[in-house]
């Protein structure tokens, strides 16, 4: 799966304006990334090394936490 900027080499979701984009981002993310893909599926970011959903899965909530 190529991401382009949405999971980058920063380990999060990418950059939004507002509090209210980020959690929208971060929502569809894992709504439609994370909760429907196997963690085996790997992901070719824009930025960065390629990883799989497995290796981030467990960077949720700190991405969440920190907003960006």
């Amino acid at each position: 799966m190529f991401t382009a900027r949405v999971i980058h080499s920063f380990r999060g979701c990418g950059k939004t304006t507002s509090a209210d984009n980020f959690a929208s981002l971060i929502n569809d993310v894992e709504d439609r990334v994370f909760a429907v893909l196997p963690d085996e599926t790997w992901f070719y970011p824009g930025h960065g090394d390629d990883s799989t959903l497995g290796k981030d899965r467990p960077s949720l909530p700190e991405w969440r936490s920190r907003g960006w």
